[in-house]
């Protein structure tokens, strides 16, 4: 049995490419079989899965009313083209337009985030006649070209010089480390909107289709909006003439304690891009929501965006299934409250770790950011660190697995972001976990 299992991973990494990485080095989980908040690898070592996988995984996992509700529009179809319609693809919408804030109430459906986000931008451009997207620079929207090029992570750098034009970089409101040295958050929210403002009139208004900004801040560290922040964003689509995209791939299906991220700040978008939550990862599946009004317009005029599965039956069943679980199991009212348990913890961690710099959260989405000294705030491993700068990231995460944690670690950040049904002992399980790892990030501290 021991070959049989060294063998899947040696077929993994013979035939198949992994993402972000470099391939021979790669000792990937050899996983078997997944349950609530755990993975199981081949050798009955337990993980806790800490960040949902890739955030995605919101009801947990192995959840067997997804299977059932698979295989029964299985039996009864598979697959037609997007131009039919099904009683699961018309559910669905339904279920989004009831579940999204404000007029939101007609969804174009992807296979995931990135395409997602790139039917939003079409349509941004079909619906304004415009063609620039503002974005922040510290953002993540996806790995397709048009995705990347609006995203700010550096991964786009090997692809720069071949990146979609149109898209234009902005400072985030990053409170901790503020451009601006301000000294408050609702300072560097106002810095920020004040340097937003001054770029849209650099670039001339009239061409500007939108701004892309991610409901709440995910994978580039969590950071934590302004409390006016989306109010702003909405104040300068409006008296400017362009559309307002939210990005909820991550952000989205209870993740943040409330449906949306955005619905924190109880601002409707024009544009809302869907997936990961949607099905929690059980089957891909994305979608981009638009208002009544933009919806309209395609009444006479046609939506020229197309995908083979757009719409696919069976993803669509998952999807329906899975909100069904998340509104039955009140898996929104659970993270919050799990959220609010976390950062309670994380409260004590502070005091046993000198490395915590900062902790940022919304519901279950959020990040330790690690530091080797508190009051130069010095990060653990610098933005973008790779090589040798990289070392104390390749330790810590190194720790997690070893003490049976599965979790995001990036840089200097930590993740959490468990299944959205996540009870308290496991949030002190992992929470034990996470300490443990910590005396690596400790072992770089400096007075």
């Amino acid at each position: 049995m021991q070959v049989l299992d060294t063998q899947i991973v040696q077929d993994n990494k013979d035939f198949t490419l992994f993402s972000w990485s470099k391939q021979q080095p790669l000792n990937p989980i050899n996983a078997e079989r997944a349950e609530g908040v755990y993975v199981y690898d081949r050798e009955g070592k337990r993980y806790i899965d800490f960040s949902s996988q890739l955030m995605n995984v919101n009801i947990g996992h192995g959840n067997q009313r997804i299977t059932r509700a698979v295989a029964k529009q299985m039996a009864e179809l598979s697959f037609v083209y997007p131009g039919m319609a099904t009683a699961a693809r018309g559910e669905l919408g339904k279920l989004i337009a009831e579940v999204t804030p404000g007029n939101l109430t007609k969804t174009f459906f992807t296979l995931g985030g990135a395409e997602a986000v790139e039917n939003a931008i079409k349509i941004a451009r079909m619906y304004t006649g415009r063609y620039k997207v503002i974005t922040h620079y510290r953002s993540y929207h996806g790995a397709t070209m048009g995705a990347m090029s609006a995203g700010g992570d550096p991964r786009r750098f090997p692809i720069d010089h071949m990146a979609a034009p149109g898209f234009v970089h902005v400072e985030n409101p990053y409170a901790y480390r503020c451009p601006w040295g301000s000294s408050s958050i609702e300072e560097c929210g106002e810095m920020a909107i004040a340097q937003l403002e001054r770029v849209i009139n650099f670039e001339n208004p009239n061409s500007i289709a939108a701004i892309l900004m991610e409901g709440e801040s995910g994978s580039s560290g969590c950071i934590k909006y302004p409390p006016f922040y989306w109010k702003k964003l909405r104040a300068l689509a409006d008296k400017y003439g362009f559309l307002l995209i939210d990005d909820e791939v991550m952000s989205g299906f209870g993740r943040t304690g409330k449906w949306f991220g955005i619905d924190h700040h109880d601002v409707t978008p024009d544009i809302m891009c869907i997936a990961k939550g949607l099905t929690s990862g059980y089957l891909p599946l994305g979608g981009t929501v638009v208002t009544d009004k933009i919806a309209e317009m395609f009444n006479e005029k046609p939506l020229v965006v197309g995908l083979t599965y757009s719409a696919h039956a069976v993803s669509c069943a998952a999807g329906v299934e899975n909100i069904k679980i998340i509104q039955e199991d009140n898996l929104v009212e659970n993270a919050a409250r799990m959220g609010a348990y976390i950062e309670q913890r994380v409260e004590d961690l502070k005091e046993r770790h000198a490395s915590i710099g900062d902790f940022r959260n919304t519901g279950l989405l959020g990040c330790i950011e690690l530091v080797r000294n508190r009051k130069t705030k010095e990060p653990l491993a610098p933005w973008n660190a790779s090589g040798a700068d990289a070392e104390p990231t390749r330790k810590l995460a190194s720790r997690l697995r070893e003490w049976g944690m599965f979790t995001f670690v990036k840089w200097n950040f930590l993740f959490i972001a468990p299944p959205l049904c996540i009870r308290k002992e496991q949030v002190d399980e992992g929470i034990e976990i996470i300490s443990e790892a910590l005396k690596v990030a400790d072992e770089y501290y400096k007075d």
